[in-house]
This record gives C-alpha cells, sequence and structure tokens, in this order.
C-alpha cells in the first residue's frame, strides 16, 4: 500500500488533519491524532465523551462515510521543502485498542494515497499517486 518511505514518515508524525462532512454535505476539519497499522489509520480521543460529541464522529455516524486525512509538515523553510501525504477513503466507527486505549475510533479504509516531498522523483514530479 505505502512504500516504507511514507510509512517511515507516518511513524514520525503524529498530528493530522481530517475532513469530513455532514449529510447535507457541510465540510467539518479538525486537527486529529492519528496511528497507521500498515492497512488502516485509526483517529480516536483521549476522551470519548468529547468523541461522541465531535462532529467528525457524528457525521460518520449519520451516513457521511467518506473522509479525508492530511499528514503534513516542512522538511526545511529555506529551501521550501513541504512534504506529506494525503488519504482518501471510507471510515466507519470500530472498537480499538490503540493510541488512546481502548474505547470508540474511526477506522479509515484508504481508497487513494497521494504523498509529496518524500520520496525521490523518478519522473520529475514532486508526488506520487497510488490507488487502493
Amino acid at each position: 500500500m505505502l512504500s516504507a518511505l511514507e510509512v517511515q514518515y507516518l511513524k514520525a508524525q503524529h498530528l493530522a488533519r481530517i475532513a469530513t462532512a455532514s449529510p447535507k454535505g457541510e465540510p467539518e476539519v479538525s486537527p486529529v491524532a492519528f496511528e497507521y497499522d500498515g492497512k488502516h489509520f485509526y483517529v480516536g480521543s483521549h476522551d470519548q465523551s468529547i468523541f461522541f460529541r465531535t462532529r467528525r464522529y457524528k457525521n460518520i455516524k449519520n451516513g457521511n462515510t467518506s473522509v479525508s486525512l492530511v499528514i503534513d509538515d516542512l522538511a526545511s523553510i529555506d529551501p521550501w521543502k513541504p512534504r506529506g501525504i494525503k488519504v482518501r477513503g471510507t471510515a466507519e466507527i470500530v472498537q480499538h485498542d490503540g493510541i488512546f486505549g481502548k474505547g470508540s475510533y474511526l477506522r479509515i479504509t484508504p481508497r487513494m494515497t497521494v504523498s509529496w516531498g518524500i520520496e525521490p522523483s523518478k519522473e520529475g514530479k514532486w508526488y506520487s499517486k497510488k490507488l487502493h
């Protein structure tokens, strides 16, 4: 799914942004902690009572399971070198023993990933796109 360099990058990161939409299409984006198990991404909360009140949880629970997750940073400011991974996929609410302990999490199954600034380019492109 992801290359060894992309997985190494993910392991060094702690925060992401997740975008969801309500059933009416109203967008929501939130900073979140995440984990990656080699197949799925997991997003939860250190406090389950807060997690159940979030728009992202409600959007998924109410049927709009399409999500986008972005993990990015700057490798350098001078010269300017952004890098990151964007994941588009579907989310479901599952029980998981993850970074915040046992509880409810959003499990994201990637359909497509795009990365930039992580892998050396062979074709002069600054990004890599993969369909899953």
